[in-house]
């Protein structure tokens, strides 16, 4: 049971459903979260406006709700969502302009997937991801297998430098061969939490 303060606004956190960046924060009435409910897009009650606000109502950046929490004492509510463009009004990711500084660090791994899928149609001389597809799921396999073994070369040596330079190489290559096969790393990402259970 959520517990609603006097004004009938609780504070609603919207964070990326996969790199786990804060995305935006806004306030949510109880029509705003039944409206987020029945139409996966996250909805606010705008206290400059006094209205609902879906975010992406006119940019079409609509953030696609993958679940509703509330904190231990029921008065907020966080909200795990997927953005359909940028998130903030100025055109950047997050309403946090220091991503940087504040992101986890695994959620690079995002960023870097989406550079790879920017390169995945470019021209092969633009870039060595864009040659990587260019010649194909075997050769980026063959880049995986080799950069496994390297890693595994570098530990056997106790090479501590260079097994984190084989491994940065492997999950790069890793990446490229996941994109070459319409995938993610937060698809593998469920497989682990399946198997966690």
């Amino acid at each position: 049971m959520l517990k609603w303060p006097a004004d009938g606004l609780l504070p609603l956190i919207v964070q990326h459903a996969i790199s786990g960046k804060v995305l935006m924060q806004g306030y949510a009435n109880s029509d705003a979260l039944r409206q987020t409910l029945s139409t996966g897009h996250v909805t606010f009650f705008s206290r400059s406006k006094q209205r609902l606000w879906t975010k992406g109502e006119s940019s079409g950046h609509f953030l696609k709700v993958q679940s509703l929490a509330t904190d231990c004492d029921a008065d907020s509510l966080l909200a795990l969502a997927l953005p359909e463009g940028p998130t903030c009004h100025v055109g950047t990711e997050t309403c946090w302009h220091d991503n940087n500084a504040n992101s986890p660090s695994l959620s690079f791994l995002t960023d870097l997937e989406a550079v790879i899928a920017a390169r995945q149609h470019a021209d092969p001389k633009s870039s060595y991801t864009a040659s990587l597809f260019a010649r194909g799921v075997k050769r980026i396999a063959q880049k995986v297998g080799e950069e496994g073994v390297e890693s595994a070369l570098a530990a056997m040596a106790g090479d501590r430098e260079e097994l984190k330079n084989e491994a940065a190489d492997l999950i790069f290559h890793l990446l490229v061969l996941l994109r070459s096969q319409d995938l993610q790393l937060n698809d593998v990402i469920e497989v682990l939490k399946s198997r966690h259970q």
